[in-house]
């Protein structure tokens, strides 16, 4: 959560320190996936799924930009963001994953902290072995995507949240 007395300064913790920001599900039907988390279990506030192409993020998948696509909607609920990703077309980590799971399931989860320690959170785990899968820099957040399927059954997202970040984040935060 961010520092209220300070939006722009994002959160009042330790440098370095990490907090869960997202699950993200990958899954075969979006529509399908928003009605049953909306109406069976209750979680409000998905707004209307967002064609995403990853050229447009410049979203390198092992480095490259590919033509993965498309769509994706996300909701604030207790303190996580609820991400999901519907993948039809082109190449990307989410592409894999939903050939290796047709059925789909829980993707990544997504760790924030400021800015300013996102690049010695991600050298330290280049350091300790864990490949990227995909990269983002974009005016809200840097993200990095670390393969720690072995590790954890998922991949882990760090994101190194800007002072604009923070600012969207609040907003999304004061939808719920």
């Amino acid at each position: 959560m961010s520092n209220s007395n300070n939006p722009v300064a994002g959160p009042a913790w330790p440098a370095g320190r990490l907090e869960l920001a997202q699950i993200c599900w990958v899954i075969p039907d979006i529509h399908a996936a928003v009605k049953f988390l909306s109406n069976a279990i209750g979680i409000a506030g998905f707004p209307k799924p967002e064609h995403v192409r990853a050229q447009h993020l410049d979203m390198t998948y092992y480095g490259k930009v590919v033509a993965g696509q498309g769509p994706t909607t996300q909701t604030y609920n207790g303190g996580t963001f609820i991400e999901l990703v519907q993948p039809v077309s082109g190449q990307s980590m989410f592409h894999d994953y939903l050939a290796r799971y047709p059925a789909g399931g829980i993707q990544h989860n997504a760790f924030r902290l400021p800015v300013s320690g996102f690049d010695r959170v991600t050298s330290d785990l280049r350091e300790q072995g864990y490949a990227v899968i995909s990269e983002v820099d974009h005016p809200i957040a840097r993200m990095a995507f670390f393969d720690t399927y072995k590790t954890l059954g998922v991949v882990t997202e760090i994101m190194g949240i800007t002072p604009d970040g923070w600012k969207a984040i609040e907003q999304m935060e004061k939808v719920r």
